[in-house]
């Protein structure tokens, strides 16, 4: 049979091509087309394709079996069953001026607890931030406190993600009593009222002495940290548990803050 170029030609007759009444549409590369007649059900003596299962709707709560963090605030942990802090699942927020030690202590109590726990450094997640970062070594203004509290917000929901996962989390930062936007305020806002706050605060000369072997960024003036360790005193008679760390060695340091952490999920300061 004869056809006019470019009319279109009838569907092609055989087996496999559809049930009487059933047309088969031409496909474009990469498109799949519409579904074709859906398979026989198997049985005896059955060859086919096995019959096409949808798969089972995927929860918004979760990403494969990790759980997204819910919507509300961390909560209070319960208080635990043991000496210290147990295998409570808690949310920390370890305060101090440049060189109080924080990032090393939160690692080391971190690392020697018995359930999983994470640590996180809000320098850290600042410094994420590799072309135009907003040093405020170099100057405090409204470019570096943006990105301060962009950070600020990562941490917080990375603390939520870990715990809705079982995860602990033990947070650092440089926060200060008398300045509301380097303040307690805006962690309790991304954490929740869950989140327990601990100051390390030891004397000026031994701060100097371990700022002293700081380098890069990381490293301040004598000035700037005589300034900051000043305005940290104000945390003396805010409810908050510090710990004077001057004789402490690093493992001395995170036995003391856990047993802080025991009795502030006990009876929580507040704040």
């Amino acid at each position: 049979m004869q056809h006019a170029v470019g009319a279109p030609l009838p569907p092609p007759q055989g087996p496999g091509n559809g049930p009487a009444g059933w047309t088969h549409q031409a496909q474009h590369p990469g498109h799949p087309g519409p579904p074709g007649p859906p398979p026989a059900p198997q049985g005896q003596g059955w060859t086919g394709p096995a019959p096409y299962h949808a798969p089972a709707p995927v929860s918004r709560e979760t990403t494969g079996h990790v759980q997204l963090p819910p919507g509300g605030p961390v909560p209070l942990p319960a208080p635990p069953a043991e000496p210290g802090t147990g295998t409570a699942t808690l949310a920390v927020l370890l305060i101090g001026p440049a060189g109080a030690g924080k990032t090393t202590v939160a690692k080391l109590w971190a690392s020697r607890r018995r359930v999983p726990t994470a640590h996180v450094s809000l320098d850290d997640v600042r410094e994420w931030v590799c072309s135009g970062f907003a040093d405020p070594q170099a100057g405090w203004n409204d470019h570096s406190e943006a990105q301060y509290r962009l950070a600020r917000r990562t941490c917080g929901f990375a603390a939520r993600n870990f715990l809705a996962n079982g995860i602990s989390c033990i947070l650092d930062d440089a926060v200060f009593p008398d300045r509301p936007v380097v303040g307690l305020g805006g962690w309790k806002r991304h954490v929740g009222p869950g989140l327990l706050p601990v100051v390390l605060l030891p004397g000026l000369e031994i701060v100097l002495e371990r700022n002293a072997a700081r380098s890069g960024n990381r490293r301040l003036s004598d000035e700037e940290v005589a300034r900051i360790h000043g305005r940290m005193a104000g945390w003396y008679g805010s409810g908050l548990p510090i710990i004077d760390n001057s004789t402490y060695d690093v493992e001395t340091t995170a036995r003391v803050l856990d047993d802080i952490l025991a009795r502030s999920i006990a009876s929580p300061p507040a704040w």
